[in-house]
């Protein structure tokens, strides 16, 4: 039984030394175990500037749409204050056009009504003038027949003063 005993001691030593030579392959070297540290160290740096780099990467993302949209804004402020502006000239423009309008519609007014008036005017120095001979055809004739009348010549004939008979 000593024998078993030994035979199945070893057999259960063999498994236990199979279990420390695992915890000290687990358990790196003191040198191993510098190398995974600064491995390790590299890699949380390495994380740590991503994360820094990422969140600086959406900073800029941000103030960069913040200033896009600022620049938007500001540009329809300036189209709408334009389009204002182009509204009212154009509605003062089309005020003066119809001031204009209405003056060239007075001067015409104007006008016409001289021209009338000159037609007034000229209708009667016509039916004046047209009176005056009617007057001097009268006159003439009354005259021609008083000269008849008293056998007399007129004093001036054709403008040359007194007939005078040879």
């Amino acid at each position: 039984m000593a024998e078993e005993a030994r035979n199945a001691d070893t057999p259960a030593e063999e498994p236990a030394k199979d279990d420390v030579a695992e915890e000290k392959a687990a358990m790196p070297a003191p040198e191993e175990s510098k190398a995974l540290v600064v491995v390790e160290d590299a890699f949380l740096t390495r994380v740590a500037t991503d994360k820094t780099t990422s969140l600086i990467r959406a900073w800029e993302e941000s103030e960069k749409a913040k200033a896009e949209n600022r620049a938007a804004r500001r540009l329809a402020n300036v189209t709408s204050w334009e389009n204002s502006k182009v509204a009212q000239m154009e509605a003062e423009l089309k005020k003066i056009h119809e001031q204009l309008e209405m003056k060239k519609a007075a001067q015409a007014e104007k006008l016409r009504n001289s021209a009338a008036a000159a037609r007034r005017a000229a209708e009667e120095k016509r039916a004046a003038a047209v009176a005056m001979r009617g007057e001097e055809v009268i006159r003439a004739e009354e005259a021609a027949a008083r000269y008849r009348a008293t056998g007399q010549a007129p004093a001036k004939l054709f403008g040359l003063g007194r007939f005078r008979r040879g």
